[in-house]
């Protein structure tokens, strides 16, 4: 459930009470138990992120600026909403996604199919989640970080870094809170949540040919610079 949710917008806290740093991959890679959703709510930074998407580190790096989650309850006891507020090449950004919590797996069928489990950490008011997503024929995986702050220190950055590394993962994108965040009161939002979930098969499917081909991220970069320009001129 990730961040490039640009070209899609992807995805969230669990660490209570624990203060010494985690330092093994076994101990890195160890799932934890979601007592309830309640632990989830709340606004949340994306601090993070990384992925085998391949070119994602690039269009990450470009595109995105900064980015924050709302999460609040669903309408049934084991559903909760997010709200992804993400600042793109100067614009704000919004997409809105109902996710199942069940079994400690969060997961979503819409925009695409996926799954999130959260994994251990030594951060105290942290989210590192460790995700599945299909996109197209193909299947990745990620990691995202996320903190009630807009920064964390370098020790705790060192640790996700290393789970990471654990999962075979490149080395995260980490995102500038100094750029500032979008608001939900902005008064120029575009809401991107019709536009994605209405995205047939077909066109995750030429999503993911884009991301495998050679110089698929330029083609990418130049259809979503082309379509801001668009929006700019409006």
């Amino acid at each position: 459930m990730g961040l490039v949710h640009v070209a899609l917008v992807v995805l969230s806290l669990l660490s209570a009470g624990q203060s010494a740093p985690v330092t093994s991959c076994e101990s890195l890679l160890q799932p934890l138990e979601i007592q309830g959703r309640d632990q989830l709510l709340g606004r949340w930074t994306y601090i993070a992120e990384s992925t085998d998407i391949p070119g994602a580190r690039t269009l990450t790096k470009m595109l995105i600026e900064t980015t924050w989650l709302n999460i609040t309850a669903g309408d049934n006891n084991d559903t909760i909403n997010i709200v992804q507020n993400q600042k793109t090449m100067g614009l704000c950004l919004s997409v809105s996604s109902k996710l199942t919590l069940k079994n400690n797996t969060i997961s979503r069928e819409q925009p695409y199919p996926g799954s999130a489990i959260l994994l251990n950490t030594g951060c105290p008011d942290c989210l590192v989640f460790y995700a599945n997503y299909t996109i197209g024929q193909s299947t990745y995986k990620g990691v995202q970080l996320l903190s009630r702050r807009p920064k964390l220190s370098d020790t705790e950055m060192e640790e996700v870094t290393k789970q990471m590394m654990c999962l075979n993962l490149p080395k995260p994108v980490v995102l500038d809170p100094e750029k500032g965040f979008c608001s939900e009161s902005q008064g120029r939002t575009f809401d991107l949540t019709d536009t994605i979930n209405s995205m047939g098969s077909d066109q995750f499917s030429k999503l993911d040919k884009i991301f495998q081909s050679e110089g698929g991220v330029q083609t990418l970069m130049e259809m979503i610079t082309s379509a801001v320009a668009r929006i700019n001129s409006n």
